[in-house]
């Protein structure tokens, strides 16, 4: 465990990968968006709702991919274990996926106190997904921040183990898996039994799917770098 720690604060080397980028992302997205809104005309009581939230997401899959690929061959040459610098890396990601959660879900109650920052703008509440209470948007955020970390995590090991060939190739795989899955569907015109089921999901199951979903993806990636060859 204890390595497991100092794998983790090596990680944090690099904080632009991690603290700078998505945050100042995020605030940049944040300031175009509230200027457009409070330039553009609406009529009284409209809501103004914005998508620019996803910018931390998907920020964080890309800093969870390069950041791996990058300092894995440089800890494997310090004598550190694949299994324990994996896991230092997924402790990290957990905890900054907990951390940036939370602080999303104050940004959230703050833009609800402020009446959407004066401009009636849902820019940290995103309908069904961030709108519940806010140990509920404090999970839902936790859970795909954690997501995205390890998604990108498995893509650098892929990388790093298979060069751009496999990294194509792994995308490929899951394009063509997401394809099946839409024909299979359409073949079997079953598309109201699947707006059904996602009509009666609730946030708290969806949650509970992807968190499912981020433990196999770490396990993926898990199963990947302890075969991988630096």
């Amino acid at each position: 465990m204890n390595t497991w720690i100092k794998v983790a604060r090596y990680q944090l080397t690099d904080r632009n990968m991690f603290v700078v980028s998505p945050w100042g992302i995020l605030t940049l997205d944040f300031l175009i968006v509230l200027g457009i809104v409070a330039s553009i005309p609406r009529s009284h009581g409209q809501v103004a709702y914005t998508g620019a939230l996803a910018s931390i997401y998907l920020v964080l899959l890309v800093a969870g991919a390069m950041n791996i690929s990058r300092q894995l061959p440089f800890a494997l040459a310090l004598g550190v274990s694949r299994r324990s610098f994996y896991a230092g890396t997924a402790l990290l990601s957990v905890v900054l996926a907990a951390v940036y959660g939370l602080a999303l879900t104050a940004l959230q109650l703050i833009e609800r106190g402020t009446g959407g920052w004066g401009q009636n703008m849902k820019f940290f509440r995103v309908p069904y997904l961030l709108a519940g209470p806010w140990y509920l948007s404090w999970l839902t955020s936790f859970v795909v921040l954690a997501l995205m970390l390890a998604w990108g995590m498995w893509f650098g090991i892929v990388f790093r183990r298979w060069n751009v060939i496999g990294l194509l190739s792994f995308v490929a795989v899951q394009v063509l898996a997401l394809t099946a899955a839409l024909l299979i569907i359409g073949g079997r015109d079953d598309w109201h039994a699947v707006a059904r089921f996602f009509n009666t999901l609730t946030i708290e199951g969806l949650t509970g799917l992807l968190a499912a979903l981020t433990v196999v993806l770490l396990a993926g990636g898990y199963a990947t770098v302890r075969r991988l060859a630096v």
